[in-house]
């Protein structure tokens, strides 16, 4: 029996990230479903009925969603961070969660540079800036965004340092990247500070008033991952107290508007969520997610699972 998969996106894929899904399941006789630019979340629940798969952008998978399904056995979220999935849910049910982690890093190493040089330059006022050569580099958690940060900034002629707990030091070093042995080093030394932290309950508001009061004088905070990383008030705290701090974060903040009224060009925002909005971003993150559901299906590969 053909398997059903649906693709479901508030926000579509490229035109040819969908051809190349549709085209990648028929060569394997499953059934491809697309569901694009609903308004209505019963439009989901509905569509999801009869599915055996789901592939999903930022779109909320939430418990309405999986327990409505009959035959759901696999989501995929085209993307690193799977916050918007009920993995609970759906462990519950028995659906395999996973993620495609990798296939839009570029992109989003690219944005933190486009907003690095914004930031440095006064926002483009016509006013003089400032340089990223010469200037020190802290990434927070060297994961695949934060290795391509680190190889482009060598391009800038940056001096490139790293705190992840998680990851072996001997890595950081073979990329050229110096490992500090605490975030507190990271955030005293650093020019920029670019976080990568996933969104998860022990790193939610982890950068607070702590880490931003010790950061060093003229410091910028460029956050391409998720708003919850940053404690807003911690921010709003110590930002009023000095003036020489910058922040720009590619998702806004919920206290978006009283950041830009106080503080005005020290901080920027980008309209909706950018990092992965390349086109070849796009395409890799939907043709992994058909060849991860194919690979489980045919050979049971649960390698990208996140709630196991």
């Amino acid at each position: 029996m053909s398997k059903k998969i649906l693709v479901a996106t508030e926000k579509p894929f490229a035109k040819k990230a969908v051809e190349d899904i549709k085209n990648i399941c028929e060569k394997v006789n499953y059934e491809f479903i697309l569901l694009e630019k609903y308004e209505d979340r019963n439009e989901l629940v509905k569509a999801v009925e009869n599915a055996d798969a789901l592939i999903v952008r930022s779109d909320k998978v939430t418990r309405e969603v999986i327990e409505n399904s009959n035959n759901l056995k696999v989501v995929v979220r085209a993307g690193a961070g799977y916050d918007n999935l009920d993995c609970e849910a759906a462990k519950e049910k028995g659906v395999v969660c996973m993620n495609t982690p990798g296939q839009n890093s570029n992109a989003v190493a690219e944005l933190a540079f486009g907003m690095m040089v914004y930031m440095a330059r006064g926002q483009f006022n016509g006013k003089p800036g400032t340089e990223l050569k010469g200037k020190k580099l802290g990434i927070h958690a060297y994961g695949n965004v934060g290795m391509n940060v680190a190889r482009i900034a060598k391009g800038f002629g940056m001096d490139v340092v790293a705190f992840d707990p998680f990851v072996d030091n001997k890595k950081m070093i073979a990329d050229g990247v110096s490992p500090v042995d605490s975030v507190e080093k990271l955030y005293n030394s650093c020019d920029y500070i670019s976080l990568h932290l996933p969104s998860i309950p022990e790193t939610q508001k982890f950068v607070n008033d702590k880490l931003i009061s010790i950061m060093k004088q003229g410091a910028t905070i460029i956050n391409t991952a998720r708003k919850e990383v940053v404690c807003e008030d911690s921010l709003i705290k110590i930002f009023g107290e000095r003036e020489d701090l910058k922040y720009a974060s590619d998702i806004a903040p919920i206290k978006k508007d009283e950041m830009i009224e106080k503080f005005g060009s020290r901080v920027y925002f980008t309209p909706k969520k950018m990092g992965a909005q390349t086109l070849e971003a796009n395409i890799n993150a939907g043709v992994a997610s058909i060849n991860q559901i194919i690979n489980y299906f045919e050979k049971g590969d649960t390698t990208f699972q996140v709630n196991k």
